[in-house]
């Protein structure tokens, strides 16, 4: 009988030990990229409503440094948008391709190119998750700090994408989670609830940022949210990550953001190009733990 095939919709999807060992393994592959397994026949399909840097090239740069392939694919250029069910091209493209990275709105379609895939089905964004970036985020804190386990975070702003995978983050890697967002801009209140013995969710970003150990913050408007720009300004106008938000965190506190950034908006010029900010090793480990992860989902 055929093992099922693993994908990575949400940071639940692989256990906690395995994704403890991704990340140590990308910190491996970081310092000895010749470690690295060698897939010279494998294609890595890349499928993307939403546009993309460092998602993109992270994994392309991956594929190539495993010694495969990777195919590049928008809306534009597929069948998909063009109507086609996304049952139907699930079920062609995993007959062609070792493993498929999707880039996309609604979150469901992820779940629903996974039940007709046979091959392993990586979210590389939707409007409900964003794992890979987790996975880059905490190997960046082990790198400098250690295990996180036993931590406090500070999620200051919109309760998006990110903030709903740090909250599972929150779950699997054992820190306590401070969440701060303008009213009407919480995160999914089921998500929390089933998380409520280590996230709280606050309005005050001067709470969640007492003590904490990392500060983590977004864009105020994500991609297609733009025609809420003004609004959003407004609403998040009390929630930049600035050195005085920062000064209530730990001394040792770190800072990241999943770029791009808008200095002067969701955090001051001051605190992303100061001491405290870690966001391009943050950027830099894109590529090295979407590399642990591919190696690891395609040799199960």
């Amino acid at each position: 009988m055929d093992k099922p095939v693993k994908h990575f919709l949400t940071l639940l999807d692989i256990p906690q030990a395995d994704l403890h060992g991704i990340i140590k393994r990308a910190s491996e592959l970081k310092q000895n990229p010749e470690l690295v397994t060698s897939m010279p026949r494998k294609t890595l399909g890349l499928i993307f409503e939403k546009s993309s840097t460092r998602t993109r090239v992270a994994f392309e740069v991956a594929m190539n440094q495993m010694d495969g392939r990777s195919l590049f694919l928008t809306t534009g250029d597929s069948q998909l948008g063009r109507g086609e069910p996304i049952e139907d091209m699930a079920r062609v493209l995993s007959r062609m391709v070792d493993v498929l990275a999707i880039r996309t709105f609604e979150h469901s379609k992820l779940e629903r190119f996974a039940e007709f895939s046979s091959v392993p089905i990586i979210n590389a964004l939707s409007d409900d998750f964003h794992p890979c970036q987790l996975l880059a985020d905490l190997q960046a804190y082990f790198e400098h700090r250690g295990d996180i386990s036993g931590k406090r975070v500070a999620w200051i702003g919109d309760g998006n994408n990110m903030c709903h995978s740090y909250i599972n983050a929150a779950r699997l890697f054992d820190f306590e989670l401070a969440i701060a967002c303008p009213p009407g801009f919480e995160p999914n209140e089921a998500l929390v609830a089933a998380n409520a013995d280590r996230v709280q969710v606050v309005s005050d970003p001067g709470e969640a940022a007492l003590g904490a150990d990392l500060v983590v913050t977004d864009v105020w408007a994500s991609m297609g949210q733009e025609a809420e720009q003004a609004d959003r300004m407004h609403s998040f106008s009390e929630y930049q990550v600035n050195q005085a938000l920062m000064d209530k965190a730990a001394t040792d506190a770190l800072f990241m953001h999943c770029l791009p950034a808008h200095r002067g908006e969701e955090v001051s010029a001051e605190v992303i190009d100061g001491p405290a900010s870690v966001v391009w090793d943050e950027a830099e480990n894109r590529m090295h733990s979407q590399k642990a992860l591919l190696e690891y989902l395609l040799t199960q």
